[in-house]
């Protein structure tokens, strides 16, 4: 992903280094990335997805382009990240994914970073349209999807679809 900023964010590239890093300990991924870490990034279930995702990306080297690591600029502290998937169903569309360390949640930053990174996301040779989901008890994330220009297509199988 282009290094893309925000009034308040810079999204960079999440590369499967910084994965590997993010994997043992906050202090190795602050060497890797040069930022320091909020406490609670990356949470206990991410790093369980994070060697998933490094084998995925040598798998489809392309797609380590899609992830990113959103730091807080005034701060200079990452806080969550972001990124795309392709979708299973339609190869035209990829699929939302983010999270943001509880301390730094409700103050607009999701909103933020999601209107950015959709606005790049939309602008991919082949990308027709960017889908998300959320558990339907997620009214925060809902707002956010809402906030950053998707709708909602319903619920099935236990969440909440969304569409740009």
């Amino acid at each position: 992903m282009p290094h893309l900023q925000t009034d308040r964010l810079e999204l960079i590239t999440f590369t499967a280094a910084m994965m590997q890093a993010a994997t043992t300990r906050r202090e190795e991924l602050e060497q890797a990335t040069g930022y320091p870490v909020a406490i609670g990034y990356p949470s206990e279930t991410y790093k369980e997805i994070l060697p998933y995702k490094i084998q995925r990306y040598r798998d489809f080297p392309e797609e380590n382009e899609w992830e990113g690591l959103i730091v807080h600029k005034q701060d200079q502290r990452i806080i969550g990240d972001m990124g795309f998937r392709r979708s299973t169903d339609n190869p035209k569309e990829i699929e939302l994914g983010y999270s943001i360390v509880p301390s730094y949640e409700g103050k607009g930053y999701a909103t933020e970073m999601a209107k950015a990174i959709i606005e790049w996301g939309l602008g991919l040779e082949g990308i027709e349209r960017i889908i998300a989901s959320c558990d339907p008890n997620n009214a925060a994330s809902a707002r956010v999807l809402e906030k950053a220009g998707f709708s909602s297509l319903g619920e099935r199988e236990g969440k909440v679809y969304w569409s740009t």
